[in-house]
C-alpha cells in the first residue's frame, strides 16, 4: 500500500524533529555521524515502505519516535539512535542481522539482534513471552543500551496502545508493569517509569484514572497558592546565601496516588503528600556537593520543623540505581506535612535521565570507583551468565533483582553491603559467596546469635556462621528475596533431586528384581498412587531421599489397588468434584456483549464440553469487582481474577495469549455466595467481638467461615472470612460494622 502525500509530509516532519533533537543533544558532531544516522533512516524507511501500524499511521513513524525518545528523554548517543531506527527491520522485513552488520557495523548488528523478538519453536513448559524477555535481558551482559532502547520502544507502544484490542492491552500493560517499569526504575529512568505506570492505569482503569486526574485539576489553584506561600521564605533564605537554584513543585503521578489510595484504603482527599518541593542548585567547586546539599537542607529546616523519622539521606549512600538526593518531610503552614527534595544539577540529571547521565558524569570524572549502579549491573550480569533452562524461572529470578527499596548492612570489618528490603541472613550470606550461603547455619547480628532466616535491618552488622555438613533446604526459598540466593539454592536442590531420582530409580529397580518384577509403566501406575506421588520423578526422588521406604513393596505388588488408584487420580482431574468447590461451577452468567459459556468457548475450543469458570483463590473476586478471565489450559477452566490482581499481571505478562478476549460480566440472577475477608481494628471493650459477630450473623444473616481476633494494650485487631452475595452487600455490611462502638477501621483485605 503506497503512502499518501500527507503520509510523506508526516514522515518528513518526524525525521526533521529527530534531526533537531540530535543537534540539541550534540549527538552528531561530524558530517560522517549525520550520514551514519541518515543511512539508517533511509534503510528503515525503505524496509517498512507501505506498511502501516494498527493505528493507521505509516510504520516508519514508530522507529523514528523511539529514536527521539532515546535522544530527548534519555540522552543516548549516535549508535543508539541508529539501532532504534533499525530495531524492527530484522524482525519485520527481509533484512538479516548479517545485512545490518555489512551495511553498518557488527556492533550495530549486535544491538539490533538484541532488540529482535524470538522466533521458532518453544518448549511446552515455558512461554514465548518469557523466552523473549530472556533474550532481551541477556543483552545486559553485553550492552545495557539495548535494554534502554527496548524501554523506549515500549514507551512509544504504550503511548499508542488505544488501537489494540482489549486482551492485547491487558497482555501489554501486564508485561509493562511486571518487567519494564521495575527495569526503568533500576536504570534510573524515573520520568519514563512514572509515565509507563500512568499509561498502564489509563488503559486498564480509565474511570479511576480520569476521576483522579479531574480531582488533581480541581485542586490545582488552591494547591498552587499554598505552594507559593510555602516556597516564599525558602527563596528569601537561599537568595540571601547566594545559591544559584531552581525550586519547583512536582505533583505525585496519578498511578502513585491511586496505588496509595488502594494500599491504605483511603479516599483521594486523605492523600496528604500530593506534591513535593524540589530544590535543584548549581554546585560550587568547593566545598563538596554533599556539604552544599546539607547547607541547603539547613536553610529549609531553619524555617520549617522537620519530621525526624522522614529524613532520607541518599547522598552518603546513593540508591542502587545511582539516585542521589536529600529528602525531608517538614511541617508547613496550616499543619500540613510537605516533602522537600534537595539535589545538585548533576544529581538531578542522573535522577531524570538515568543510566546515560550516570555514565556521562562517570566518564567525565577523574576517579572510576565502582558505585551502586555498577555493582547492581555486575550482580545482574553474574546472574545472566548462568541462566536456568526454564525461561519462566529465569524471569522470576531476574525480577528479584529489580526490588525498589534497599537496606545497607555491614560485614564484621565494617564494609557496607546493599540488599533489597526484606533480605535475610541467607541473602547476605549468598551475596558474600555461594559457599558461605550453602553452609550457613546461623549468624551473629550485632553480636547476638540469630537464625539464618532472620530478616535484616539497615545498620545491622552481620557475621555468618557456617558448618561443613550444612546444606541448602527447600524451605529457604520461602525466605530469600535476592536472585543470587534463590538461584544458588535452586541449583543445589536440582542437583540433589537429580541425584535422588537416579539413586531412587536404581534402588526401586533393584528391589523389584528381588521379586522377579521388571520396572515398567504398569508397575509405576500401581505404585505412584500407593505412595501418593503424581509422577515417576516424584516417586524416584522420594525413594532416593529416604522419604519413601520400600519395606512394604511386596505387599503393594500383590494388592489389587484399582479402587485406590481411581480415588488418588480423581484428586488431580481438572474440574472433578474433589478437585475444586462445586459451588463455583456456575458463578458467571454472561450477557450478549460478554463471553458466552455455552457457545463461544465451545466453538473456540472445538469441544463439546465448555470449560467452567473458577474464582481465583489469590484475589477472591466477588460480584461487582472488575474481573479478567485467564484460560488455564492444563486444568481446562477459565480462572476469574480481579483486574488488579498481581498474579493476573504476572500470568498476562508471561502467557498473554491465554487472556480471554471477551469481556466477562457477573450474573445478576443466581444467589451464590462468595468468600471475602475483612480486617477490623478498634478500641477494645468487653463484648465488642460479640456485637460484631451478632451483627454479621443475626442482622445480615451472613455465614462466617473463619474468625480471628486478638487484643493488646487496649487495641483489638481481627480478621473475619465470610460469604457475601456481591460487592454492594459487602460494602453495606462494612458500613454497619463501622457503627459498632469501639470499631475504628474496617476494610476488605485485598490479596493483590
Amino acid at each position: 500500500m503506497k503512502y499518501t502525500p500527507e503520509d510523506e509530509i508526516l514522515i518528513e516532519e518526524k525525521w526533521q524533529e529527530l534531526q533537531d533533537e540530535c543537534r540539541k543533544a550534540k549527538v552528531c558532531r561530524r558530517e560522517d555521524d549525520w550520514q551514519f544516522v541518515k543511512r539508517a533512516y533511509l534503510l528503515a524507511k525503505e524496509a517498512h515502505k507501505g506498511v502501516r501500524r494498527r493505528s493507521g499511521e505509516p510504520y516508519i513513524i514508530h522507529p523514528i519516535e523511539v529514536a527521539i525518545i532515546c535522544v530527548r528523554e534519555i540522552g543516548l548517543g549516535k549508535k543508539s539512535v541508529v539501532a532504534a531506527l533499525l530495531h524492527d527491520v530484522v524482525e519485520d522485513t527481509e533484512y538479516t542481522v548479517e545485512d545490518i552488520s555489512r551495511i553498518f557495523t557488527p556492533k550495530i548488528a549486535s544491538m539490533v539482534d538484541g532488540l529482535t523478538k524470538m522466533a521458532g519453536v518453544y518448549k511446552n513448559d515455558t512461554s514465548e513471552q518469557a523466552e523473549y524477555f530472556r533474550k532481551v535481558l541477556l543483552t545486559l551482559s553485553d550492552d545495557v543500551r539495548v535494554i534502554i532502547i527496548k524501554i523506549a520502544d515500549r514507551l512509544h507502544n504504550m503511548r499508542t496502545l488505544g488501537a489494540m484490542p482489549q486482551n492485547k492491552q491487558i497482555k501489554i500493560t501486564s508485561e509493562t508493569i511486571y518487567l519494564f517499569v521495575p527495569l526503568a526504575y533500576r536504570l534510573g529512568l524515573h520520568a519514563i517509569k512514572s509515565e509507563l505506570e500512568d499509561l498502564c492505569m489509563k488503559s486498564r482503569f480509565p474511570k479511576e484514572y480520569e476521576e483522579i486526574r479531574l480531582k488533581i485539576e480541581a485542586t490545582k489553584s488552591r494547591r498552587e497558592e499554598y505552594i507559593e506561600r510555602f516556597m516564599a521564605p525558602i527563596r528569601e533564605v537561599l537568595d540571601r546565601n547566594k545559591f544559584q537554584y531552581e525550586m519547583s513543585a512536582r505533583v505525585k503521578s496519578i498511578y502513585s496516588i491511586w496505588n496509595k489510595m488502594r494500599r491504605k484504603e483511603i479516599p483521594f482527599e486523605e492523600v496528604y503528600d500530593l506534591f513535593a518541593i524540589r530544590i535543584v542548585f548549581k554546585a560550587l567547586p568547593f566545598p563538596s556537593e554533599k556539604t552544599q546539599c546539607w547547607q541547603v537542607y539547613s536553610c529549609v529546616t531553619d524555617i520549617y520543623t522537620p519530621k525526624p523519622d522522614r529524613l532520607r539521606d541518599w547522598i552518603s549512600i546513593p540508591k542502587s540505581n545511582g539516585y542521589e538526593a536529600l529528602h525531608s518531610t517538614v511541617m508547613g503552614p496550616e499543619g500540613t506535612w510537605v516533602e522537600v527534595q534537595v539535589r545538585t544539577e548533576r544529581m538531578d540529571d542522573i535522577a531524570e535521565r538515568g543510566f546515560a547521565a550516570h555514565w556521562k558524569y562517570k566518564h567525565a570524572s577523574i576517579t572510576q570507583e565502582e558505585d551502586g549502579l555498577d555493582r547492581w549491573l555486575k550482580k545482574v550480569r553474574d546472574a545472566l551468565n548462568s541462566p536456568t533452562e526454564n525461561a519462566l524461572e529465569f524471569l522470576d529470578n531476574f525480577k528479584l533483582a529489580l526490588y525498589k527499596s534497599d537496606i545497607v548492612v555491614f560485614t564484621p570489618k565494617g564494609e557496607p553491603q546493599s540488599l533489597p528490603y526484606g533480605s535475610s541472613v541467607l541473602d547476605f550470606a549468598y551475596e558474600i559467596h555461594t559457599k558461605i550461603g550453602d553452609h550457613a547455619i546461623g549468624a551473629k547480628i550485632n553480636h547476638r546469635i540469630m537464625p539464618v532466616t532472620t530478616l535484616l535491618n539497615s545498620g545491622d552488622q552481620v557475621e555468618v556462621i557456617t558448618a561443613e555438613n550444612a546444606h541448602p533446604k527447600a524451605e529457604w526459598l520461602d525466605v530469600v528475596v535476592t536472585s543470587k540466593a534463590r538461584q544458588s539454592i535452586q541449583d543445589y536442590l536440582k542437583r540433589e533431586r537429580e541425584d535422588n531420582i537416579n539413586y531412587g530409580m536404581e534402588l526401586l529397580r533393584s528391589r523389584l528384581e528381588e521379586y522377579n518384577v521388571t520396572l515398567s509403566g504398569r508397575v509405576l501406575r500401581k505404585l505412584m498412587p500407593a505412595y501418593e506421588c503424581r509422577n515417576k520423578d516424584e516417586l524416584y526422588s522420594k525413594i532416593g531421599a529416604g522419604i519413601i521406604s520400600l519395606d512394604n513393596l511386596d505387599k503393594l505388588l500383590k494388592e489389587n489397588s484399582s479402587r485406590k488408584i481411581l480415588k488418588f487420580w480423581k484428586l488431580f482431574i481438572p474440574g472433578s468434584a474433589t478437585a475444586q468447590q462445586g459451588e463455583e461451577d456456575d458463578d458467571l452468567d454472561l450477557d450478549d456483549e460478554a463471553i458466552s459459556l455455552d457457545d463461544t468457548i465451545a466453538q473456540e475450543e472445538g469441544s463439546a464440553d465448555a470449560p467452567e469458570f473458577v474464582m481465583a483463590e489469590c484475589c477472591e473476586p466477588i460480584p461487582g469487582d472488575n474481573v479478567v478471565g485467564y484460560r488455564d489450559t492444563q486444568r481446562g477452566v477459565i480462572v476469574v481474577h480481579k483486574s488488579t490482581c498481581d498474579k493476573l499481571i504476572k500470568l498476562a505478562a508471561q502467557f498473554g495469549e491465554n487472556i480471554v478476549k471477551e469481556e466477562i460480566k457477573w450474573s445478576q440472577q443466581k444467589a451464590v455466595s462468595y468468600l471475602a475477608t475483612v480486617e477490623i481494628q478498634g478500641i477494645d471493650r468487653p463484648g465488642v467481638v460479640l456485637d460484631i459477630t451478632r451483627l454479621i450473623t443475626s442482622d445480615f444473616s451472613i455465614n462466617m467461615r473463619t474468625i480471628h481476633f486478638h487484643s493488646h494494650d487496649g487495641i483489638f485487631e481481627g480478621t473475619i472470612s465470610l460469604y457475601v452475595k456481591d460487592i454492594v452487600s459487602l460494602n453495606t455490611l462494612l458500613d454497619n460494622i463501622r457503627r459498632v462502638k469501639g470499631v475504628d477501621t474496617v476494610k476488605r483485605m485485598l490479596n493483590t
